[in-house]
C-alpha cells in the first residue's frame, strides 16, 4: 500500500510542494528514505521509529520505502519527520489516510513523540495555502503559522498522539492564535546624543530616502551611538514588509516562539564575519547578514577591518537589493534590500587629522587605511560625513536634543512624499534611494541654475554615472524634507557636499 503527505522544501524564502510517498509491503525488513534526502534526513528513520515506538505503535516487520518527490530536488532539514511518520501511520492503518489530504505537514520529531519547533514554518504556511491546503506543524510554531491567512486551517500539536487522538475524535485541537512580540523596551533615543548636530542631520537625510551612510571620525565620537539610534527615526514596518522580514528570520530559525516583530531589523555583524556570514550561503544556502536585515539596517562597524572580499560581496545586493547564492546543484535568491549604515576612523591609528597629533607614519597611515575599501563599493554610499570628537562643553551643556519622535515625523512625511509619487508614477518602490534609474531623472530634476550647478561639479568632481544618479536621488529626499516639489541648486549643493569629503580624504 503507498500513502502520501504533502510537505514542502524551501528554495530562498519559496516553499516548493514535496510529496512524501511511503510504501509498505513484502520483502526484507528494512527502512530505506530516498529521493536526495540529506544527512538531517536520512537520520529520520531513527527518529520516526523510536517516536512511533513512544506512541505505542511498531513499524510492521516489512519493507518500508519512502520517497521524496520530486526525486531529483534535494531534501534538507529535519522537518520531514512528522510527515514521513503520518504517511506511515497512514499506510498501516493506524490513521485515516483522507484525514492528510488536505494538509501540507512539518516537523520534527523527538525520540518520546513531541514535536520540536522548526525553522521555515511561516514561508510553508504560505506555500500550503497558496496549493489550497491547511497545515500540521508543532505546536511552538503554530503562531507563526498563523500569520498566512486568518481563515487557514491549521493544527498545531504537542506530540504525535496527540495528533493522532485529534484524527480519532477523541481530542480537539484548537487553532493557535496569530501572536506578536511585546514590547521589549524604547529604542535608544537620538535625544540621548550631545551635540554631533551635522551628523544628526545627515542620519535624518538617510532615513528620509533610504540612503546609505559612511560616518569617518576617531574612537569615541559617538559613530555607534548615532547608529544605533536610526531605527527609532525609520517608519513602522508596513503589512508586507512584516510579512518579507518574518518569512527570512523564520527560514533562520529566529522567530521566537513563533511570534513575529514589527520592528525593523537592525544587524551588526563583527568585522570577522565571513563571506557567507554576510551574503549568504554554507551547505543549505542559508540567508546571511545582508538578508537579515531586509527591510532594515546593516550596520558595519569598523569597516576597513573586513576582509576587502567581503566588503565587495556586497557591492551586487546593494545596486540590486537581492542576494544570488549559486551553487552546482542549485541556486538561490534572498531579498536584502537594506539600509546600509558604516562607520571607521579615519586611520589606523584613529586620530588622524585631529589638532596636536600626528601619525607615525604620516599620510601612509590614512591613505593605506582606507585603500581597504574599494572605489566601486564606496560610490554606492550616498553620504559620508565626518563626526568629530565631541568637545566638553557639547556633554556638559544643559539644553535637550531634539527626541526620536520629533525627527521620526519629518522622516514619516518625506516618505510619504515619495510613496505617492512613485503611485503615481506606477514603480514599486518606496524611497528615493531605491528608484530605477529610468525614473530619477525625470523625479529629481533641478532647476536652470541647479542644473547648471550639477554639470559643472559632476565635471569637477568625476562623478560615475552612479554617482550622479545617487546625487540626484539625495538632492530629491531634500527636497521632500523641504516638502518642494522641485529640486534646487541648495538641494544639490548640499547633496554633493555629502559625496565630496571623503573624495578629497582619499585623493590626499
Amino acid at each position: 500500500m503507498v500513502s502520501r503527505v504533502t510537505t514542502v522544501a524551501f528554495q530562498g524564502i519559496e516553499a516548493v510542494p514535496v510529496d512524501v510517498q511511503v510504501h509498505v509491503g513484502p520483502g526484507m525488513v528494512v527502512f530505506n528514505v530516498v529521493g536526495l534526502p540529506d544527512k538531517a534526513v536520512a537520520e529520520s528513520r531513527e527518529r520516526v521509529r523510536a517516536a512511533l515506538s513512544a506512541s505505542g505503535l511498531a513499524l510492521p516487520a516489512k519493507r518500508v520505502t519512502v520517497n521524496l518527490a520530486p526525486a531529483d530536488l534535494p531534501k534538507e532539514g529535519s522537518h520531514y519527520d512528522l510527515p514521513i511518520a503520518l504517511g506511515i501511520m497512514a499506510a498501516i492503518g493506524a490513521i485515516p489516510a483522507e484525514f492528510l489530504e488536505g494538509y501540507a505537514v512539518l516537523g520534527e520529531l523527538g525520540l518520546d513523540g513531541t514535536l520540536a519547533p522548526v525553522a521555515g514554518v511561516l514561508p510553508a504556511a504560505m506555500g500550503a495555502n497558496a496549493l489550497g491546503k491547511g497545515l500540521i506543524c508543532p505546536q511552538a510554531s503554530g503562531a507563526e503559522a498563523a500569520w498566512a491567512d486568518k481563515d487557514m486551517d491549521i493544527l498545531a500539536p504537542r506530540s504525535l498522539i496527540q495528533l493522532a487522538n485529534h484524527f480519532k475524535g477523541t481530542q480537539v485541537l484548537t487553532r493557535p492564535a496569530a501572536r506578536l512580540h511585546g514590547p521589549t523596551g524604547p529604542l535608544p533615543d537620538l535625544a540621548e546624543v550631545k551635540g554631533q548636530e551635522s551628523a544628526r542631520r545627515a542620519l535624518e537625510i538617510a532615513a528620509a530616502g533610504g540612503h546609505n551612510l559612511l560616518m569617518t571620525g576617531p574612537p569615541g565620537s559617538g559613530k555607534s551611538m548615532l547608529a544605533s539610534r536610526l531605527p527609532s527615526i525609520l517608519p513602522p514596518l508596513t503589512p508586507r514588509e512584516l510579512l518579507e522580514v518574518s518569512m527570512i528570520a523564520s527560514l533562520a530559525g529566529e522567530l521566537a516562539e513563533g511570534k513575529l516583530t514589527d520592528r525593523r531589523p537592525f544587524r551588526a555583524p563583527h568585522h570577522s564575519a565571513s563571506m557567507a556570514a554576510l551574503v549568504g550561503g554554507g551547505l543549505r544556502a542559508r540567508p546571511g547578514e545582508v538578508s537579515l536585515a531586509h527591510n532594515g539596517v546593516l550596520f558595519l562597524d569598523e569597516l576597513p577591518e573586513f576582509a576587502p572580499q567581503v566588503l565587495d560581496s556586497l557591492r551586487q545586493p546593494l545596486e540590486t537589493g537581492e542576494a544570488v547564492i549559486a551553487r552546482a546543484n542549485h541556486r538561490v535568491t534572498y531579498p536584502a534590500r537594506i539600509q546600509l549604515v558604516a562607520a571607521m576612523n579615519p586611520c589606523r591609528c584613529g586620530h588622524y587629522g585631529e589638532p596636536g597629533h600626528q601619525c607615525r607614519r604620516g599620510d601612509r597611515c590614512v591613505t593605506d587605511y582606507q585603500a581597504r575599501i574599494s572605489g566601486p563599493f564606496l560610490d554606492r554610499i550616498d553620504l559620508r560625513i565626518d563626526v568629530p570628537a565631541v568637545t566638553a562643553a557639547d556633554l556638559i551643556s544643559p539644553g535637550a536634543s531634539e527626541t526620536s519622535e520629533a525627527v521620526a515625523g519629518r522622516v514619516l512625511t518625506a516618505r510619504k512624499i515619495q510613496e505617492d509619487r512613485f503611485f503615481d508614477l506606477g514603480v514599486a518602490c518606496r524611497t528615493n534611494a531605491h528608484a530605477p534609474a529610468s525614473i530619477v531623472e525625470s523625479m529629481a530634476r533641478p532647476d536652470d541654475s541647479g542644473l547648471a550647478f550639477l554639470r559643472q561639479a559632476a565635471e569637477s568632481l568625476q562623478l560615475s554615472a552612479r554617482g550622479y544618479h545617487r546625487v540626484l536621488k539625495l538632492a530629491r529626499t531634500l527636497a521632500d524634507l523641504d516638502g518642494l516639489d522641485r529640486v534646487s541648486r541648495i538641494h544639490l549643493a548640499e547633496a554633493l557636499s555629502y559625496r565630496g569629503q571623503d573624495m578629497s580624504r582619499r585623493a590626499a
